[in-house]
């Protein structure tokens, strides 16, 4: 008789019918809503509705004059506000035929690095963590507990080596005052570099630990999608390289835009992307898959263990990858602090006043590209492509299979689910509690 009324129980789960409706998303830069229609347990609709996306920054730019643009565009977002700016300075430099010097680039290099740890740190201990610990926040840590006490330490020992070092070379953790076209306006002092390599020292063991920490994570969710992602040439790069994938070989970034299919979807003002006519995935565990030899030598020696996990297909491997590169970036940080010495020297320039540029970047959640039209010295077309909505189809698609393959789990199960799953892509963040709240009718 129980295991009938069990039978007929799964068969009313797989038979039910409701509606989740969120009206807001935190944790992603703008506004955001999620509405769900499941009928006799199948997912009939589903709509990840990302507004204010953009903000017409590409209309508000045109008519600009050229040395503020990267500023204005580092306003699309107070998170990872410094890579629009490498992003915009990149598409500047390349339609005005400006070339960097090699200490510039380095210090780019420093400035990136700085981004990804504080930025991946924010994600994975404040947002992440709290999942893996059975928390609803960080806030619920007790510092009594030796385990908790020290992940509320490295929290703040990683955070702060990232910010050290923005702020060292770019003047602010965000929205970075010294970096301008063609090289820096201000460079670091010898305090500067010094407290930069004694903090990452300090933090190096804490991602250590976040990294064993997430490798030990049994959330799964597999896609077996296409892996996109800026790929240096001989080291593992942000800022220079080509585009490579998992499926089509590799693209020359100024071409990257041609293989992407723009989607307008018409319940979110945001924009949606395919690769060559497919969902494709952009990110950390993009990254890791596709160029997992060429992290630091210091890092492969210390979590060859997990690499061979690589290339994956699990979602929420994309936490364990953030978290690799966290500590990739502190030893090629450490790299460079130690091998080079930084002077003053003016940004490069050119008479030049009319081109076309591209910028492709990876930002921490994946490729970012910018495209900037200049004529007379003033911006006439601008084009900006962002990796949340790259993912956003992605995302979409596999939340249809995640609500129907959990429909049988209570209402509050499942929607603990979605937040997992969605924080997994790790969409823009803000600065609030939760990824969302939903309705059950």
């Amino acid at each position: 008789m129980s295991e009938l009324l069990a039978h007929r129980s799964k068969s009313n789960m797989h038979n039910s019918s409701f509606d989740l409706t969120l009206d807001q998303i935190t944790k992603i830069e703008g506004a955001a809503g999620l509405d769900v229609s499941v009928r006799g347990g199948k997912v009939v609709d589903l709509r990840l509705k990302l507004s204010e996306y953009k903000r017409f920054y590409t209309q508000g730019v045109r008519g600009k004059s050229v040395p503020a643009v990267p500023q204005l565009l580092a306003r699309i977002c107070g998170t990872c506000s410094n890579a629009h700016i490498l992003c915009s300075i990149e598409a500047c430099e390349k339609a005005l035929g400006i070339v960097p010097s090699a200490q510039t680039m380095i210090m780019r290099r420093l400035a990136i690095n700085g981004l990804m740890i504080r930025d991946h740190g924010l994600h994975l201990y404040v947002f992440a963590l709290p999942d893996l610990l059975g928390k609803d926040s960080i806030l619920e840590l007790d510092e009594n507990n030796p385990k908790e006490k020290q992940f509320l330490e490295d929290t703040f020992c990683v955070k702060k080596a990232g910010n050290m070092l923005s702020v060292a070379f770019g003047g602010r953790s965000v929205h970075a005052p010294y970096l301008t076209i063609g090289g820096f306006l201000k460079f670091p002092s010898a305090d500067d570099l010094t407290g930069c390599k004694n903090f990452l020292i300090k933090a190096r063991p804490a991602a250590q630990r976040l990294v064993k920490l997430f490798s030990d994570s049994q959330f799964k969710f597999y896609d077996q999608t296409n892996f996109v992602g800026l790929i240096g040439e001989n080291r593992y790069d942000f800022l220079e390289g080509k585009i490579k994938t998992s499926k089509d070989g590799v693209i020359e970034e100024a071409n990257f835009r041609q293989h992407l299919e723009h989607q307008v979807i018409p319940y979110s003002q945001a924009s949606g992307y395919k690769f060559k006519r497919e969902t494709y995935m952009v990110g950390a565990l993009a990254r890791v898959n596709l160029a997992k030899e060429k992290l630091n030598e210091n890092t492969i020696k210390n979590v060859g263990y997990v690499l061979s996990r690589f290339p994956s297909t699990n979602v929420f491997d994309n936490n364990l990858a953030q978290a690799i590169e966290i500590l990739h970036c502190i030893d090629d940080s450490l790299l460079l602090l130690g091998s080079n010495q930084f002077n003053p020297e003016k940004p490069a320039s050119t008479q030049k006043k009319d081109g076309v540029g591209v910028g492709v970047i990876e930002a921490p959640r994946g490729t970012l590209y910018h495209m900037l039209e200049i004529k007379d010295n003033k911006v006439a077309r601008a084009e900006i492509i962002v990796p949340t909505g790259q993912n956003q189809i992605s995302i979409e698609k596999n939340l249809v299979r995640l609500v129907e393959e959990n429909i049988d789990l209570d209402k509050e199960q499942l929607s603990h689910e979605i937040e997992k799953f969605v924080r997994a892509y790790d969409p823009c963040i803000s600065c609030a509690t939760h990824f969302l709240k939903i309705n059950f009718h």
